[in-house]
């Protein structure tokens, strides 16, 4: 028994490591890519490790020169930031209402559904009539309006989220803190959120991560830096006959840092409402 315990345990490490190996080595050569010179990019065989470290493209890419790479990127980046936080908050001051609902009222769950169906059309089906009520509230190439594009993607799926989360939380303790005197909107503040924080978190965080990664309507509905997020200023620097694979890898290791902090903030909250929001006897 202890020796099929022994292989199990090494099983699984194996398992952890492989697949740890499998997430990260990708990553990993993206950075060693963006430090790389351009001549060992270019060198047959390739080279794995670079002769010299070059952190110039960094530097580039950080500058707020005009007319530079870097302002461009950096432009992106703000851009990339408003964009998915103000459509994430959105989300979720929609999703709780909608999800608590909902969860509640089992008689309109088909509401819920037919809201999931428009999550599942392709993007390429919904972007004519978005570019044409964008170009008629003249809200094309604007931070706000692709927000508001990102919203339609990003309400149906956190919607889902928080009412599952609501499904997870016994309808008796609400009942009990009416019972106490306290109101719907009491009971929802006092009880029922805090209860939830681990759910909320979570549809924030994939809210978040969905908006940061979209591509299609961003290329579609913005021209310029006034609009333009990071996935397209990283299509652009692509887009040239002579591209600078290191500077690509660059600005790819620097567009996956403000997920990674969102990520690990969300992580504490997460944390903290799985051990402050527990039903106390």
């Amino acid at each position: 028994m202890e020796r099929k315990s022994l292989l199990f345990s090494i099983f699984l490490h194996a398992a952890a490591l492989l697949l740890a190996l499998v997430i990260l080595a990708p990553l990993v050569w993206l950075f060693i890519m963006s430090i790389a010179p351009a001549a060992d990019l270019a060198a047959k065989p390739l080279k794995w490790w670079p002769s010299t470290v070059d952190l110039s493209r960094y530097a580039s890419l950080l500058t707020r020169a005009e007319n530079s790479a870097g302002a461009a990127f950096t432009a992106s980046l703000v851009n990339s930031i408003l964009v998915a936080g103000m459509a994430s908050i959105a989300a979720i001051l929609l999703a709780i209402p909608a999800g608590w609902a909902v969860s509640r009222t089992p008689s309109i769950g088909w509401s819920l559904v037919l809201v999931i169906g428009t999550y599942m059309l392709p993007p390429v089906a919904l972007a004519v009539p978005l570019y044409m009520a964008l170009a008629h509230f003249g809200m094309l190439n604007s931070v706000f309006g692709l927000a508001l594009v990102y919203l339609t993607i990003l309400a149906p799926f956190t919607t889902w989220l928080m009412k599952s989360g609501f499904d997870g939380i016994p309808r008796e303790i609400e009942a009990a803190a009416m019972i106490d005197g306290a109101g719907l909107f009491q009971t929802l503040r006092i009880v029922t959120l805090p209860l939830a924080l681990p759910v909320i978190a979570t549809s924030a965080l994939f809210a978040f991560l969905l908006a940061w990664d979209e591509f299609f309507y961003a290329l579609l509905f913005t021209s310029d830096q006034r609009a333009k997020t990071l996935t397209v200023a990283i299509a652009d620097l692509a887009g040239g006959r002579v591209s600078d694979y290191g500077l690509i890898a660059a600005a790819g290791v620097l567009a996956a840092l403000p997920p990674v902090l969102v990520g690990l903030l969300m992580q504490r909250a997460l944390i903290s409402g799985l051990t402050n929001g527990g039903v106390k006897g």
